[in-house]
C-alpha cells in the first residue's frame, strides 16, 4: 500500500524538477545565481510541501496498520490529494494557488479530523487532535496566501503556514493545557519508517531517469546527448550507491539501538529532505545538460549541477551521524570540490560540468569501498 501511494510522488518530483528546469532556462533567471536561487525558493516552498503530507502519511501507516481498510481509505485520498497537489505545482504561484492550498489544507486537516471522529477510543485519536489544532492554524496563512494580489505577501504567508507545520511536528503538537504528543513516531516503527524513507530515496531516483530519458526523446539522438544521458545514469547510479553503503542499509538498527529515537529519527528525516532536494537538483541539471550539451554553461546551471550532489553529499553526512556517531571525510570533502570548482566551470560546456560532478561522486564513493575493504561489514553505532 505505502510503495502504491510512493508512485504518485514519482509524478510530484518530476513537476518540481520541470519548475526548477524552467527557472534555470529562463533567459533573464539564468544569467545570474542570486535571481535564479530567488526563483529557486518560491519552488521549495511547495516541495516542502509535498513533503510534509508525505512525511505525515509516513507517520500514519507507522501509528496504524496500513492492512486496515479504513487506513487504506485514508492513504488513497491522501495520494489522490497529493496528485491534485502536483497537479496544481506549475501554476502555484499563480493562477492554480488556491486548487493548491486548499488541497494541501483538505488533506492535512481532513485526515487528522477523519481520525480524530472516527477513533473515538483508539490511544493515538489524542495525538490527532493536538494536530488538528496546529493544521486549522496553519490553515489561516495558506489559504490567505492563495488569494494575496502580491506575489511577495503570498509567499511569505506561505512560508508562515510551513513553519508552523514543521514546528508543530517537530514539537509533537503541543497545545496549551492540552501537552504535547509525548511519543515519537520513531519510538514505536524506527525501522518501518527507515524503510518507508530509502523506499523514497529509490522512487526519487527513478524520477531522473524518468526525466532524461524524456528529455532526450525531446530531441534528436546524437552523440552529445546519448553521452548525457550515460553521464546522468552514472551519476544516478553513484547516488544510490553512496546512500546504501552503508547507513542506508542499517538505519533501522539504529534507530533501534539509539537511547533517544525520537531526536535521532528527526535528523534522520532532515537528512533526507536534503538528499531529496539533492537528487531533485541534480535531475534538473542532467536535463539542462541534455537540453545543450555542448554549450556555454550560466551560473544557474551550474549551481544545479554542482550544487545538486553537493547537496546530496550534505544530507548523506549528517544521515551517517545518525548512524555512525561520525561523518567520513570524503563527504566534506566532496562537498569541498564541488563548491571550489563552480566559478571555473561557468561558461564551458554543461557536459564538462557534468563530468566533474560524477567524478567527485566517484571519488566518494570509491573511498567509501577502499575504506572498507578487508574489514567487516559496520554495525550501526548511534550518537549517545
Amino acid at each position: 500500500m505505502e510503495l502504491f501511494f510512493d508512485l504518485v510522488y514519482v509524478f510530484a518530483f518530476t513537476r518540481i524538477v520541470n519548475e526548477l528546469v524552467l527557472d534555470y532556462t529562463d533567459g533573464h533567471i539564468a544569467e545570474t545565481f542570486t535571481t535564479c536561487l530567488s526563483e529557486n525558493s518560491e519552488t521549495l516552498l511547495l516541495f516542502l510541501a509535498i513533503w510534509w503530507i508525505w512525511t505525515q502519511t509516513a507517520w500514519t501507516t507507522a501509528r496504524f496498520d496500513p492492512l486496515h481498510p479504513t487506513i487504506q481509505l485514508v492513504v488513497v485520498a491522501t495520494m489522490l490529494g497529493s496528485l491534485f497537489l502536483a497537479v496544481a505545482i506549475s501554476g502555484a504561484l499563480g493562477e492554480t494557488g488556491l486548487l493548491f492550498a486548499s488541497t494541501y489544507v483538505a488533506t492535512q486537516v481532513g485526515r487528522t479530523l477523519f481520525f480524530v471522529l472516527t477513533m473515538r477510543d483508539h490511544d493515538l485519536r489524542r495525538v490527532n487532535m493536538l494536530a488538528l489544532v496546529w493544521f486549522g492554524a496553519s490553515a489561516v496563512p495558506w489559504l490567505t496566501g492563495a488569494l494575496a494580489p502580491e506575489e511577495l505577501t503570498r509567499n511569505l504567508l506561505w512560508l508562515l503556514a510551513l513553519a508552523i507545520d514543521y514546528l508543530g511536528g517537530t514539537l509533537g503538537w503541543p497545545v496549551p493545557r492540552l501537552g504535547r504528543s509525548q511519543v515519537s513516531p520513531w519510538a514505536v516503527a524506527g525501522e518501518y519508517l527507515a524503510e518507508r524513507y530509502w523506499l523514497l530515496v529509490i522512487v526519487a531516483l527513478g524520477e531522473t531517469i524518468l526525466a532524461t530519458g524524456t528529455t532526450l526523446l525531446d530531441g534528436p539522438i546524437v552523440a552529445d546527448r546519448m553521452m548525457a544521458l550515460v553521464l546522468s545514469f552514472v551519476t544516478t547510479v553513484l547516488l544510490w550507491r553512496i546512500y546504501f553503503y552503508r547507513a542506508g542499509q542499517i538505519l533501522g538498527e539504529a534507530i533501534a539501538a539509539s537511547a533517544d529515537p525520537g531526536r535521532l529519527g528527526r535528523s534522520a528525516e532532515l537528512s533526507h529532505l536534503l538528499m531529496a532536494l539533492g537528487i531533485v537538483a541534480t535531475s534538473a541539471g542532467s536535463e539542462l545538460v541534455l537540453k545543450d550539451p555542448s554549450g556555454h554553461a550560466k551560473p544557474a546551471w551550474v549551481a544545479a549541477m554542482l550544487g545538486g550532489p553537493a547537496l546530496y553529499l550534505a544530507g548523506r553526512s549528517v544521515f551517517e551521524h545518525v548512524a555512525f556517531a561520525r561523518v567520513s571525510r570524503p563527504r566534506p570533502i566532496g562537498i569541498l570540490v564541488l563548491v571550489a570548482i563552480a566559478p571555473v566551470m561557468v561558461g564551458l560546456p554543461p557536459l564538462g560540468v557534468a563530468a566533474a560532478a560524477a567524478t567527485v561522486l566517484f571519488a566518494v564513493a570509491a573511498a567509501d569501498v577502499i575504506r572498507a575493504y578487508g574489514y567487516p561489514l559496520e554495525q550501526a553505532s548511534p550518537p549517545r
